[in-house]
């Protein structure tokens, strides 16, 4: 479904991800662990066209080389507006919800560009399934939710984009453990739905657990790459870069 092949980002001047190769096979669950400022988050921002956008402040764009290909169909130039309308959801890090809507508004948000009304509402109660609280909360402004709930609401406003690969940065940053399990158990049912996950998580063992193939990131480069058995026999790996 999306393969990324010699991908280099300079940003700012600084080099951060150096020659990142990847792929990402149609309904798997795949996930990017790394520390802090090893490139993950702008991992997902490139493939989602949110990098290419002129940041507040600067006159320069990001410098990318190398090629992201989703179906067949090469998308490292295009517009993020675009890149949403093939089917690539972009579920970001610290939630970002519009704050002075509604929890119904800004799931509503997430269909924008839909017209099939009928499968907006199945969609929205799948929704309501998943995360019965953004039920509950319908009428509340984003603002007044917890962060756990922000997080729900997140996904929740992504899957109703109706997205053929959902990238999730950092789903579990601030949440208490028992609210992290829960989180991570409904994006595994959302993968199990055939809606392919591509995750970036600092929670190593949870990445380990859950996801069919693991790249691990460290200072921009693709460090090493398996499931989490393979992973866990490299004494190497496991001690140097998962810190285990």
């Amino acid at each position: 479904m999306l393969e990324i092949r010699n991908l280099t980002v300079h940003y700012d001047g600084a080099l951060i991800l150096d020659d990142v190769s990847l792929t990402v096979e149609d309904g798997k669950f795949i996930a990017v662990v790394g520390p802090n400022g090893a490139g993950k988050t702008t991992l997902l921002r490139s493939i989602s066209g949110i990098l290419m956008e002129v940041p507040p402040g600067t006159s320069e764009r990001p410098h990318i080389s190398g090629t992201i290909t989703f179906n067949g169909e090469r998308i490292e130039k295009l517009k993020a507006y675009h890149i949403v309308k093939r089917g690539i959801i972009h579920c970001p890090e610290r939630r970002r919800p519009f704050p002075e809507l509604t929890v119904t508004e800004n799931l509503m948000m997430g269909a924008y560009l839909r017209k099939d009304k009928d499968e907006i509402r199945k969609d929205l109660e799948w929704v309501y399934q998943l995360f019965p609280v953004l039920k509950e909360r319908g009428d509340q402004e984003a603002r007044t939710l917890s962060g756990g709930e922000q997080q729900m609401l997140a996904i929740g406003r992504a899957l109703m984009s109706k997205p053929k690969l959902l990238l999730i940065d950092e789903p579990s940053l601030g949440l208490a453990p028992i609210l992290k399990d829960t989180m991570f158990e409904r994006i595994k049912e959302i993968q199990r739905s055939e809606v392919t996950v591509l995750l970036v998580e600092q929670d190593v063992s949870v990445a380990l657990d859950l996801a069919d193939r693991i790249y691990v990131l460290a200072h921009g480069r693709i460090a090493a790459e398996g499931t989490g058995k393979e992973l866990m026999k490299n004494t190497d790996v496991r001690e140097i870069y998962l810190g285990i």
